[in-house]
């Protein structure tokens, strides 16, 4: 079983305007509206993938309410803390005539200590049967930005493996506490490595910078694929650094490519496929999930079709670990 954590949920509304303009009056051409926050995008996306998994962090007020309803009727399992505070709203307007989108986020709700001291003791009860703990996103306000790493060092204790995709200060300190996988996008590893890339050497700097912060395994996403850092599965192997590139397709919305991505690596990694081809399904995943609107939605046949059709090249080699 895999556990995601989703520290600030969402409400995520999702229109289709044709033909958007800002400051004019315009009429959405589809709406959707699903349980957001990326720790429950990724228990979506493994859901479809048919891996055991439940969604836990914070929910409050109607927007909470609403949140549980829309996982009940998804049928997402879930153990979430009931907070005294509202839960979020995401709006994500999509033209399809251009391909843009446009995200709105709220700030999240505040949450006491004596909320976040639930939730710890939640993590620790569905950890004792986990694979796996995501931590994904987002702390909400209140929240002390080491919570993440102080939570992964307590699941490392206890031989739990853990994933961290947030951002920020939480994703520095969060590296430190020794994750066995962290997932940041190319934005939120710029923050860390402190430029912009431009080129493979420095999304290659970048997994350095990781793995000698604390990370085991690397994978750090943009536009066109992901660069990836990953241990070998025995000791003294020699870890893999690749560049894997997504083929080409016509995208109509991006929101939640990187959780689909991350949710299909995790369940080829619980499958013990190989690391290559857990990229490979990972990316073809993610590309997938841009092909439709909703946030995790994507159809697993289309990713199996994508796979063949995703490109993996080693980078300089690495000397094995001792």
């Amino acid at each position: 079983m895999i556990v995601t954590v989703t520290m600030n949920a969402a409400l995520d509304r999702i229109l289709t305007v044709p033909n958007f303009h800002r400051g004019q009056r315009h009429r959405a051409s589809e709406k959707l509206t699903l349980a957001g926050g990326k720790g429950i995008i990724v228990a979506r996306a493994l859901k479809r993938l048919g891996i055991p998994v439940v969604a836990t962090g914070f929910v409050g007020g109607r927007n909470g309410r609403r949140i549980l309803e829309e996982l009940s009727e998804e049928a997402v399992l879930n153990d979430l803390v009931r907070i005294g505070d509202e839960s979020r709203t995401s709006t994500a307007v999509i033209d399809p005539t251009t391909g843009d989108y446009t995200e709105i986020i709220e700030w999240g709700p505040l949450v006491s200590p004596e909320e976040i001291d639930i939730l710890r003791e939640k993590i620790d009860y569905l950890s004792r049967g986990a694979e796996m703990v995501v931590f994904a996103r987002s702390l909400p306000g209140g929240v002390d930005a080491g919570l993440y790493a102080d939570l992964i060092r307590e699941l490392n204790r206890g031989g739990t493996a853990t994933v961290l995709d947030t951002e920020g200060e939480p994703l520095r300190l969060g590296v430190e506490a020794e994750p066995t996988l962290v997932t940041p996008n190319q934005l939120e590893a710029e923050s860390v490595v402190g430029q912009e890339f431009s080129d493979e050497e420095d999304f290659v700097l970048a997994l350095d910078t990781f793995t000698e912060m604390g990370a085991r395994n690397v994978i750090v996403k943009h536009e066109r694929g992901i660069f990836a850092h990953l241990r070998g599965e025995k000791e003294r192997s020699r870890p893999m650094r690749l560049r894997v590139e997504s083929p080409a397709v016509d995208v109509v919305s991006p929101v939640g490519a990187g959780s689909a991505l991350l949710a299909a690596f995790i369940a080829a990694r619980s499958e013990k496929v190989p690391p290559e081809e857990a990229l490979r399904r990972a990316v073809a995943a993610g590309t997938a999930s841009t092909l439709v609107v909703g946030s995790g939605q994507f159809e697993p046949r289309e990713a199996s079709r994508l796979v063949a059709d995703v490109q993996v090249h080693e980078l300089a080699s690495v000397p094995a670990e001792h």
